[in-house]
C-alpha cells in the first residue's frame, strides 16, 4: 500500500489588505508582489492602483495573481501618488489596509507583525513601521526614505508625525482613513505640493485621536537611488512639509504652526550635527531640505482654505466598475 505524500500546510490568511500604488515600473511592481507572496501569513488581497501610460502594470498584475493571493487592478487616477490611494482604498475589502510601495520588499513577517499589532489594540489606528536599504545596483547606490529607529514607540495627540514611520511601509484601520478623510490630493508626488502626503495624512489621524505606533519589527527594504536622485528627493521631502504645515495653518489649525517650527529646528539642529563632523554631503542636503521647507510654505499659504470635496469615504459598496480582478 503506497502512503500518499501530503503536500505544503495552506498558510493562513490575514484580514488584512495591502494596497499599493504605482506608475510605469512593472519590475519593480514585480518583485514586491512575489515579495507578498513569500509572506509567512498572506494578505487577504493585494490592491494596484496604477497610474502607468502604457499596459505592461497591468499584465503583472494578471501574471502574479492566484487563488491564494488576489490581486486587484484598479485605475489610479493622474493626478499623483495621493489620488492612487485613496483610489485603492476606496476598493479595499478588509477592515485593515498595510501600505507599501512598488519599490520595495516587505519582510516575510511583515503581514504577521502587523496583523497581531492591531488585534492586540482596538484602540490602535496606525502603525508604522523601520524602512531599511536594499543592496546597492548599479547607479543606485544612495539609500532613501529610510528609517532606522529600534525603539519602539507610541503616540497620541498632536504628535510629530516623522516619528511614526512613512509612507512607504505602514498601516491603519480603514475607518481611520475614512474618519480623516483620506489623502490630501494637493500633497505628495505628482502634485504642486511635492511631498508630505504620509505625514500630514499621520497627522490628521493622531489629530482626531486615533493612538498611532512605531513597530520596528515591521520591516520593508526599499530601493537605492541615484545621488542625484537623493538629493532630488531632499528638496521635495522639506517642500511637501512647509505645504502641508502651511495647508493644516490655513484651516485655522494652529498647531500647525508648532509643527513647522519644530520641523524647521530639527533640519536646522541636523545641519548643525553636519557641520560639526565636516560632513560636506549632509550639509547640501539638510540645506536643501529647509530650502523646500520655506518653498512649500509659501506654496501653501497661496492655496484656498479648507480642503477640496473628497469622495465619500462611508460609502459601503465598492466600485466594481473600476476594479478588475485579473485572473491568470
Amino acid at each position: 500500500m503506497t502512503e500518499t505524500s501530503k503536500g505544503p500546510e495552506p498558510r493562513r490568511h490575514a484580514g488584512l489588505s495591502v494596497a499599493i500604488s504605482t506608475r510605469d515600473r512593472p519590475e519593480a511592481l514585480a518583485r514586491c508582489l512575489e515579495a507578498l507572496r513569500r509572506c509567512r501569513t498572506l494578505p487577504a488581497e493585494v490592491v494596484v492602483a496604477d497610474q502607468s501610460t502604457g499596459p505592461a502594470t497591468r499584465e503583472v498584475v494578471s501574471a502574479h495573481t492566484s487563488p491564494d493571493l488576489p490581486i486587484h487592478w484598479v485605475p489610479g487616477g493622474t493626478r499623483g501618488l495621493a489620488e492612487a490611494q485613496n483610489a485603492a482604498f476606496r476598493q479595499v475589502k478588509m477592515p485593515l489596509v498595510a501600505v507599501t510601495d512598488d519599490d520595495c520588499i516587505p519582510a516575510p513577517d511583515w503581514v504577521t507583525i502587523i496583523e497581531s499589532e492591531f488585534a492586540s489594540d482596538p484602540r490602535l489606528a496606525l502603525v508604522g513601521g523601520r524602512v531599511t536599504p536594499l543592496e546597492p545596483a548599479g547607479m543606485n547606490r544612495f539609500p532613501v526614505a529610510l528609517r532606522g529607529g529600534m525603539e519602539r514607540r507610541a503616540f497620541e495627540g498632536r504628535s510629530a508625525p516623522w516619528n511614526v514611520g512613512s509612507g512607504n511601509n505602514f498601516a491603519i484601520r480603514r475607518e481611520w482613513f475614512a474618519r480623516v478623510g483620506g489623502c490630501d490630493e494637493r500633497l505628495g508626488p505628482g502634485t504642486p505640493g511635492l511631498g508630505a502626503l504620509d505625514m500630514d495624512l499621520f497627522y490628521r489621524v493622531l489629530r482626531a485621536g486615533g493612538r498611532a505606533l512605531y513597530v520596528p519589527d515591521a520591516v520593508v527594504e526599499h530601493e537605492r537611488t541615484t545621488r542625484r536622485g537623493r538629493l532630488e528627493r531632499r528638496w521635495t521631502y522639506g517642500h511637501g512639509m512647509g505645504a502641508a504645515c502651511a495647508l493644516r495653518l490655513r484651516e485655522g489649525d494652529l498647531f500647525g504652526a508648532k509643527l513647522l517650527g519644530d520641523w524647521v529646528l530639527l533640519r536646522i539642529r541636523l545641519l548643525g550635527a553636519s557641520l560639526a563632523r565636516g560632513q560636506a554631503g549632509g550639509l547640501r542636503e539638510e540645506a536643501l531640505v529647509l530650502g523646500g521647507t520655506f518653498s512649500g510654505i509659501v506654496h501653501g499659504a497661496r492655496q484656498p482654505a479648507g480642503r477640496p470635496t473628497h469622495p465619500d469615504w462611508r460609502r459601503g459598496a465598492r466600485d466594481d466598475e473600476n476594479r478588475a480582478d485579473v485572473g491568470p
